[in-house]
C-alpha cells in the first residue's frame, strides 16, 4: 500500500523531469504501481480510510509522482458517494481544449504540494484526451469542469510542470474575473 511519503514532495528535482513514453507490452512494476496508485487513490477519497490510513486525499497521480519518469497516470473521480470511476491513460495527449477557461475556486491542490497555495491556475472547461490503456489500447476520453482541470494538472506533471508554476507570482489571482470558477 501506498503511503503520503511514498509521494514525492515538491522540491524534488526529478517532478521537473519530462517523462518519456510507455513502450508496450507495459512492464509488470508498472501495472503494480498503477494499481496501487489507484487503491491509493479510491482509499483518500473514504473518510474512514482516509482517517485510517492517514493519507491526504486526492484524486491523480502520475508516475511521476513516485519518482517514475514514465508518461501514464491515473485518475480516482468519485462520480456519486463511494462510486468512483477510474481513468488510467498511458502517454496521454490533449487533441483538443475548449476556449471556455475555469478556475478551481478553493484552489488546486496536488499531494506533491504540502502547503496552502493562494492563487488561481486557468484551465480549459473542457479537453479531450488520448491515449493507451494498460493494454496498449488506443482510447479517447472527453473531459469537462472538474475531471478537465485534473487531466490537465495530471499531463502537467509528465511535463515537468507543477500546478503552482501557474500561478502568476506577482498577483496570484490575476484576471480571475475572465475565468469561470467551478
Amino acid at each position: 500500500m501506498l503511503k503520503n511519503k511514498d509521494i514525492l514532495d515538491e522540491n524534488k528535482k526529478i517532478l521537473r523531469t519530462k517523462s518519456t513514453d510507455v513502450i508496450f507490452p507495459m512492464k509488470q512494476d508498472d501495472l503494480n504501481n498503477i494499481n496501487l496508485m489507484i487503491e491509493y487513490l479510491i482509499n483518500s477519497q473514504i473518510e474512514d480510510m482516509c482517517q485510517k490510513y492517514k493519507l491526504r486525499p486526492g484524486m491523480g497521480l502520475a508516475a511521476i509522482q513516485l519518482g517514475i519518469p514514465k508518461r501514464y497516470f491515473v485518475i480516482v473521480h468519485e462520480a456519486e458517494d463511494s462510486k468512483f470511476t477510474n481513468y488510467v491513460i498511458v502517454n496521454p495527449q490533449i487533441i483538443s481544449a475548449s476556449d471556455e477557461m475555469i478556475y478551481v475556486d478553493s484552489g488546486e491542490g496536488c499531494l506533491s504540494v504540502n502547503r496552502n497555495v493562494e492563487g488561481i491556475v486557468p484551465r480549459h472547461a473542457r479537453v479531450t484526451v488520448e491515449g493507451f490503456n494498460i493494454d496498449g489500447k488506443k482510447i479517447k476520453i472527453r473531459a469537462r469542469e472538474e475531471l478537465a482541470v485534473a487531466f490537465q494538472h495530471e499531463i502537467d506533471h509528465l511535463n515537468g510542470i507543477i500546478f503552482t508554476d501557474l500561478i502568476d507570482k506577482e498577483d496570484p489571482f490575476k484576471d480571475m474575473n475572465k475565468y469561470r470558477a467551478i
